[in-house]
């Protein structure tokens, strides 16, 4: 465990800086197999997508996944820190949130070869009441050959590891007046599945010794893409003619694979949809808007 009292330098926090601006492209054929294992995974309706179909909004997240050879993974099962983003040297990293918004003239389509371009937008070091964090915020394009398709922004913070005597943080309870909800009971091979999916070979979702000994987890950690990805996924059962232009969202607290847990989502006014995740204990875990056209 690292000591949360320990200061990053302003000489590191300077070089953490340095990245700021640094860009990288990739580009991929979106077949349609992952999509395909997407929609198994979440149980989904009606047929899975083919050729010349839209990407659901959150299926980009299935391509364009780094591939570090298996020489180059630490022992959380992430890359070794460094290359594209900060080797930020705090030892627990998190996807805390992002925005995202779609072309809905030009949506990404399966069969399509497109083009990712990703910047490091900003570094940020700031003090917590459980120690330092450093706040990464990755700006993300997707482009087919007619043009832009969809643009995120992705929130990654990383911290110190709790004290193993270190109460967890009180919860906030979630909101009530839920129009549409699906309870959600999640499995070590549900979570294998989406990892196997997004290439995410980070231990705290499958190795139940590692995330609870190592990281000091009651249980496997449920993927926060994946609660978004199921956020969105209920309201389009919803409402299925409507199209998702924007989705903004921010983790609060984690899930775990020890109890089910409910996505919960209300419509308000000017094609805005509330949405939320709820745990066992009634309180919040995921918030965020999905906006429909």
């Amino acid at each position: 465990m690292t000591d949360a009292s320990a200061t990053l330098s302003a000489e590191t926090v300077a070089h953490l800086r340095s990245w700021e601006g640094r860009s990288e492209t990739h580009r991929e054929l979106i077949h349609a197999a992952p999509l395909r294992g997407l929609h198994a995974t979440l149980d989904g309706e009606g047929p899975a997508p083919v050729d010349g179909d839209t990407v659901p909004p959150l299926g980009r997240w299935l391509y364009f996944q780094p591939q570090a050879p298996q020489a180059q993974i630490a022992v959380d099962g992430h890359p070794h820190k460094g290359g594209f983003l900060p080797p930020v040297p705090l030892p627990r990293r998190m996807w805390a949130g992002g925005r995202l918004n779609w072309q809905v003239e030009n949506p990404l389509r399966v069969g399509q070869t497109a083009v990712l371009t990703s910047t490091v937008q900003s570094v940020q070091h700031k003090a917590g009441r459980s120690g330092e964090l450093v706040f990464v915020v990755v700006r993300h394009e997707v482009s087919n050959a007619h043009g832009l398709c969809l643009s995120e922004e992705q929130d990654i913070v990383y911290r110190h590891m709790p004290a193993p005597d270190q109460p967890a943080a009180a919860g906030q309870p979630a909101p009530d007046g839920a129009l549409w909800s699906r309870e959600i009971t999640p499995t070590p091979a549900w979570l294998f599945r989406y990892s196997a999916l997004t290439f995410n070979a980070h231990r705290i979702h499958y190795d139940r010794p590692y995330a609870t000994a190592e990281e000091g987890y009651p249980g496997l950690v449920v993927h926060g893409p994946l609660i978004a990805t199921l956020l969105v996924d209920l309201v389009q059962r919803q409402q299925p003619q409507a199209q998702v232009a924007a989705f903004a969202f921010k983790a609060v607290r984690p899930t775990f694979d020890l109890h089910p847990f409910t996505v919960c989502a209300r419509p308000e006014a000017d094609g805005q949809v509330a949405v939320w995740g709820r745990d066992h204990e009634g309180m919040l875990t995921m918030q965020g808007t999905v906006t429909l056209i």
